[in-house]
């Protein structure tokens, strides 16, 4: 066999392929003594030529149970050794390919499998998935298998019992496919919307927000949800139970104080305790809730914690060329958490006694600790506050972050996501508008820019851009969320610019994605390399579903170009996907703020001389509910557009307004646009 264990008739050795990798994920593993595959072509051939099953594993760099399996189990000689004699290994970053970690992820669901990462599946030589899990221990504990007779186990199965192997595969094939079959047709309203809303409503903690129990994820989707309710009934107890959710959420230890940005989620029911890990899609998502809730209440706190969470998306995670990086590791020198907590003894040390003692009475700082013998800065104690005493605190946490900055860093994840960075330039084209904060849209627009010129192919996107290597083609929330993103900064600025390239790539996105099963998308594009099933899941993950955020850009499309086919093609995904759905609404949060958009879309048409005195006063209103297209004169509007007529026979500068398929009279004084959408909002929820 040759070094590099190509192209002989001879059985490779067991050699780590993951060293010619550009994921920084894959790369941590280079080293294991496990013979790990890239997932591609060669690998499926490999176990095919061999006869051997496929052992899965699917993780994230950021992924803490994913470090702690690696290091009892693939760095492990002894396990490897097992793994290597039994089983062709490939090795996935779940966030370079999500079309793989969704098709076995789906797999492990149906077989009745708490979903999760690592993803572990054992796979046939074809890559039919036969039986799976996430964590295994290396000793059997807690009534967990050991890995090891896991992995005999399985690979007896397969010698010794293959009928078994076949009814398992042939089952999950069976479920797999009928996914993109629709069941039939579902009705949802408004009525509906409410009424769930209501519901969900009920499920939420009292005290500490989000919904009931441990652990606590930031389900923005379903914030968005309710807020959406409460714009929909101008009932107050919706947006209260967001803005007190956010309130925890900013104050608790998911927030880094000191560093701005929030964690993946928190174990505890408090807020208090992160997964320490940061991803570029939670801070994305909560950017807009926070700007959202600064604008209806004024609420200061949500400000700062929005300018501080885009000054660490500036600082920590934006690479040279403007974009923005995945995700920071939890972990640092091998313990998660080490670089964000701290002893008692270490912030006296720093900060001198007189201001300790303030600094640790606020950010509830103990000899004990609240970790793991150490603290978590926290402010959910609640403490009265002043100008005077935030001016002190916010001294003080500039002192301990620039010494915190001297600690060993957690990993960062480089690789530039397209369907990551558009949720990030979307965010921060929305929040900059509503929060007045142009540098923001500045930052979204460098971004954009760098998608644009690196990682776009004519018309088509690629999907992970890391060392000037993209992976290509894209999948479809690449697609869905970087048209969303365009199409945030043409109302933003009114450059056409943007709404030409959402257009372009919404065609291309329509060619090569489309499902004429369910009226949706596929995951993965009609020309990229051979899946076992094409994945066409519709159900949200820690993102939005791909279909939902396109069903958004398709209503925005229809009003901003004035053609009714991009409503149509909205309106057939909705029917579609929502057939398939109806089963498990909380599953499609994001789908069914994409139909709260369609029914109860604010479309607002800006003309004359002063169209930019009147974009000033409408992007301050939610952006989550309105499209703003600017039109000097008629002429400036696409050819068709309905409201042509209107702006011509209008008065010289005004907004005309329309709330789903009501429309105001011409408004010529920018400040009543926010009066006279409220005035529409009712009779439209009605």
């Amino acid at each position: 066999m040759s070094e590099h264990g190509s192209s002989t008739s001879h059985p490779p050795g067991p050699e780590n392929r993951l060293a010619r990798e550009t994921s920084p994920y894959l790369l941590q593993h280079k080293h294991n003594p496990v013979a790990w595959w890239p997932w591609g072509p060669d690998a499926l051939t490999e176990a095919q030529r061999t006869g051997k099953p496929i052992l899965l594993s699917v993780g994230y760099a950021a992924c803490h149970w994913c470090h702690v399996m690696a290091h009892e189990s693939f760095e492990d000689h002894d396990t490897a050794a097992v793994m290597n004699d039994l089983f062709v290994n490939i090795k996935v970053d779940r966030e370079e390919r999500p079309d793989i970690d969704q098709i076995y992820m789906s797999a492990l669901h149906h077989l009745g499998e708490q979903g999760g990462w690592p993803l572990t599946m054992f796979l046939t030589p074809a890559g039919e998935p036969v039986w799976g899990g996430t964590y295994f221990p290396k000793t059997s504990r807690y009534g967990r298998p050991a890995f090891v007779d896991v992995l005999r186990e399985v690979a007896r199965l397969f010698r010794e019992e293959p009928e078994k192997i076949g009814q398992n595969r042939d089952a999950l094939m069976e479920r797999l496919a009928k996914q993109a079959r629709p069941a039939g047709k579902v009705t949802i309203g408004a009525r509906e919307l409410d009424q769930l809303a209501r519901q969900i409503g009920g499920a939420f903690d009292p005290t500490h927000g989000g919904l009931r129990g441990a652990p606590k994820f930031p389900n923005s989707a379903l914030y968005e949800f309710v807020w959406r309710a409460g714009l929909r009934s101008g009932e107050e107890r919706f947006f209260k139970l967001i803005e007190h959710t956010l309130e925890r959420i900013c104050e608790g230890g998911i927030y880094d104080h000191l560093g701005g940005g929030f964690s993946r989620y928190s174990v505890d029911e408090r807020w208090l305790t992160p997964h320490f890990e940061k991803m570029l899609y939670d801070n994305a998502q909560l950017l807009e809730l926070l700007a959202l809730a600064h604008a209806r209440t004024g609420d200061l706190l949500f400000h700062q914690r929005a300018v501080e969470t885009v000054g660490w998306l500036k600082r920590e995670m934006t690479t040279p060329d403007g974009a923005f990086s995945a995700s920071l590791d939890a972990d640092s020198e091998g313990e998660e958490g080490k670089f964000y907590v701290w002893t008692r003894d270490e912030i006296v040390e720093a900060l001198g006694a007189e201001n300790a003692a303030l600094f640790v009475q606020h950010y509830d700082v103990t000899t004990e600790g609240n970790f793991e013998g150490h603290n978590i800065l926290n402010r959910l104690n609640s403490l009265p506050r002043s100008t005077e005493i935030d001016a002190r605190l916010s001294m003080l946490r500039d002192q301990l972050l620039m010494l915190r900055s001297k600690r060993v860093w957690p990993g960062l994840d480089d690789k530039v996501l397209a369907d990551w960075n558009g949720m990030t330039i979307a965010a921060l084209a929305n929040a900059g508008t509503m929060l007045e904060e142009p540098s923001w849209v500045d930052m979204a627009a460098r971004a954009f820019e760098f998608i644009v010129r690196s990682m776009t192919r004519g018309d088509r996107l690629g999907h992970s851009w890391r060392e000037g290597r993209l992976l290509y083609p894209g999948m479809a929330s690449d697609f869905a969320n970087m048209i969303r993103a365009a199409l945030a900064l043409y109302e933003a600025t009114g450059q056409g610019a943007y709404l030409e390239r959402a257009l372009a790539w919404q065609g291309a996105f329509d060619e090569s994605y489309a499902n004429p099963g369910n009226g949706g998308y596929f995951l993965t594009a009609s020309d990229a390399e051979g899946l076992v099933v094409r994945p066409s899941s519709t159900s949200d993950d820690a993102t939005p579903n791909p279909n939902s955020i396109a069903a958004q850009n398709l209503i925005r499309l229809a009003a901003l170009t004035g053609d009714a086919k991009w409503r149509d093609r909205a309106d057939r995904l909705f029917d579609g996907v929502l057939a398939g759905g109806a089963g498990n609404l909380l599953q499609h949060a994001a789908l069914l703020n994409a139909l709260d958009l369609r029914l109860h879309v604010a479309e607002i048409v800006l003309t004359g001389p002063e169209h930019e005195r009147f974009a000033a006063a409408a992007l301050k209103l939610p952006f989550i509910s309105r499209v703003i297209l600017r039109a000097p004169s008629a002429a400036a509007l696409p050819a068709g557009h309905p409201a042509q007529a209107k702006i011509a026979a209008g008065p010289a500068s005004a907004a005309f307004v329309c709330v789903g398929e009501t429309c105001s009279l011409p408004v010529t004084d920018p400040d009543k646009i926010a009066e006279v959408l409220g005035a529409m909002r009712p009779a439209a929820a009605g």
